[in-house]
């Protein structure tokens, strides 16, 4: 067999579930199908989704199911917390209703292929039997329950190979547990361990920085990559004095290799943070570079960045129909999709703007029910609306927006990375308006959504057939697997990458995956890798000033050339 964890435990599922309780035709849940249960769970618990939000209750249950615990188990583990104590009622009754609907979630694929091995030995012993060899590619990847799956398989033959790299180690967020990997010869004490060191990819400059930063971790197995490949160009950091001066330098050195007839598909830049794209994005606009983003939305295309800009649009502009649409209900707030095409249908066969509508809350028939909600809605915008005209800042009244629309609250409720990810995004969007009140000579809401609106739309039409060559913009986390000619890996700076929460953190782990981040980063460059860094940077709309990140000062000087721009290098 060749296949995913999940793919092979569903082939085993349909065969043999009926022995634990189910059937072969169960369906499998997708994202909104869960969400859908859990919805339903909260509701029949009585439990307020603003407190308990759907999502940051999945992945406490999927977080669960990937430590192979039960509800009981989850109930046991956390006895001391009321929070989580409601979550082990949320899981439990999840289950319940997923079994009631004969249905399996992703996470269940392999809990459930445990327990039914767990509890059925002659249907392990088949597969002990069938599977004489096994092979897991990119072990370091594994979390708990794919450890287990596989130990158990392997018992009987012990001839079991695992390939992969502990120093790309990069997804403890999702559940990956580097420990499988160190510990393996712990868990098989008579495993010949083959090191794979050659490296075809990198000249040997950029191999001799990336093992020189990755020799910084304790928790690692001994390796020295090496390459046949000539030493190629030192490594490029180059020191900014501010973020926009960082991305306008990457632009410049980008148009610089353009012109030697580098081609831009060539070309990557990493970045720690989603958030960090945009200050580079509107750079290589300004400068016409083509650009893409990789596995991901560009900045002005993200869903939240298009919510809070619809919140600006409407005040600025309140006959724009579209933009209130896609606010009235963002975060929810019980205005529904039939309520708001019977109030559009009543705005045109009478001649109104939808806004208007709204405000005429009390005069459109049938709606009784919502009157309320509306009016709240309507109020709070109307707030918003006299806070500018009595002269606020737009950054306060963004901040106003975030806090009384419930958008900050809910996002921070979910407690998910998605989440907080989304929140970086919108502190950006904050530092793009803060930056466009200091440099316009009179700041308008207008003014800053004419200028959002020359950087939103980036995307760049194919001529006669031939794509375009573009830029590729990535997080460091997307990089993974990649290679590329020349890399530009951005905002080296401490507390940003090294992320503040990992410098934080009581867990030792969470610096030393930072560096593995970094290892990946540095070993995507082939032929040249370019590091930069701002003296100063704006982060939730003030000024902050960071040293320049330990990882650089871990590259040997003999492998680095230094560029200082407006600050020294110490």
């Amino acid at each position: 067999w060749v296949s995913t964890f999940h793919s092979m435990c569903v082939r085993i599922l349909r065969k043999h579930i009926d022995k634990i309780g189910g059937t072969s035709s169960f369906t499998i849940y997708d994202a909104s199908e869960q969400k859908t249960v859990v919805k339903e769970v909260l509701k029949y618990l009585q439990l307020d989704p603003k407190l308990y939000p759907e999502r940051a209750m999945l992945s406490a249950i999927s977080k669960a199911k990937e430590g192979y615990m039960t509800p009981d188990d989850y109930e046991k583990a956390h006895a001391a917390s009321f929070r989580d104590q409601k979550i082990a009622e949320v899981y439990r009754e999840y289950q319940k209703r997923l079994q009631s609907n004969n249905a399996l979630d992703f996470d269940d694929l392999i809990f459930k292929t445990i327990f039914l091995f767990e509890t059925n030995p002659d249907v392990l012993a088949e597969y002990q039997t069938r599977f004489k060899y096994i092979m897991v590619d990119e072990y370091q990847d594994t979390n708990h329950t794919q450890f287990i799956l596989v130990k158990m398989l392997a018992a009987k033959y012990r001839n079991l190979c695992v390939v992969g790299d502990d120093d790309q180690s990069i997804y403890k967020f999702r559940g990956a547990n580097i420990y499988n990997i160190l510990n393996f010869e712990e868990e098989y004490p008579d495993a010949k361990v083959v090191k794979l060191e050659q490296n075809y990819r990198s000249k040997a400059n950029i191999l001799n920085s990336a093992n020189a930063v990755i020799a910084n971790n304790e928790g690692r197995k001994d390796k020295r990559l090496w390459t046949e490949q000539e030493d190629g160009e030192k490594v490029t950091f180059t020191r900014y004095g501010t973020e926009y001066e960082e991305a306008n330098g990457v632009a410049s050195r980008i148009k610089t290799l353009k012109n030697q007839g580098v081609s831009l598909d060539d070309i990557a830049i990493l970045y720690r943070t989603n958030a960090q794209s945009r200050v580079l994005e509107e750079k290589l606009l300004y400068e016409n570079l083509p650009y893409k983003i990789y596995g991901g939305q560009n900045f002005y295309g993200r869903k939240e960045i298009m919510d809070l800009v619809s919140y600006l649009k409407v005040l600025a502009n309140p006959i724009d129909d579209q933009a209130i649409k896609r606010i009235i209900n963002v975060p929810k707030r019980g205005i529904g999709a039939t309520t708001v095409d019977k109030l559009d249908m009543y705005a045109q066969s009478n001649g109104y703007n939808l806004y208007d509508a709204l405000l005429d809350i009390e005069e459109v028939p049938g709606m009784t029910r919502n009157v309320e909600k509306i009016r709240k809605f309507t109020d709070m915008m109307e707030g918003f609306k006299a806070r500018l005209v009595h002269g606020e800042f737009i950054s306060e009244v963004f901040d106003a927006i975030m806090d009384e629309s419930g958008y900050r609250e809910a996002l921070e409720a979910e407690a998910t990375d998605e989440a907080r990810t989304r929140l970086d995004n919108l502190e950006e969007l904050k530092n793009k308006i803060v930056t466009y009140e200091e440099s316009a000579e009179v700041p308008t809401l207008t003014g800053l959504l004419e200028d959002i609106a020359l950087v939103a739309d980036t995307e760049e039409e194919d001529e006669d057939g031939v794509p375009t060559a573009k830029v590729t913009l990535m997080t460091l986390h997307s990089a993974k697997g990649l290679e590329v000619p020349y890399v530009f890996m951005t905002g080296m700076e401490e507390r940003l990458f090294p992320s503040g929460m990992a410098l934080d953190s009581d867990d030792p782990d969470a610096l030393e995956e930072e560096r593995r981040l970094c290892y990946v980063g540095i070993t995507r460059a082939m032929e040249k890798l370019y590091m930069t860094a701002a003296g100063q940077r704006m982060v939730h709309g003030s000024t902050n000033f960071e040293e320049v990140s330990r990882f650089v000062k871990e590259i040997p000087k003999h492998y680095l050339e230094y560029e200082e721009k407006a600050f020294g290098y110490a």
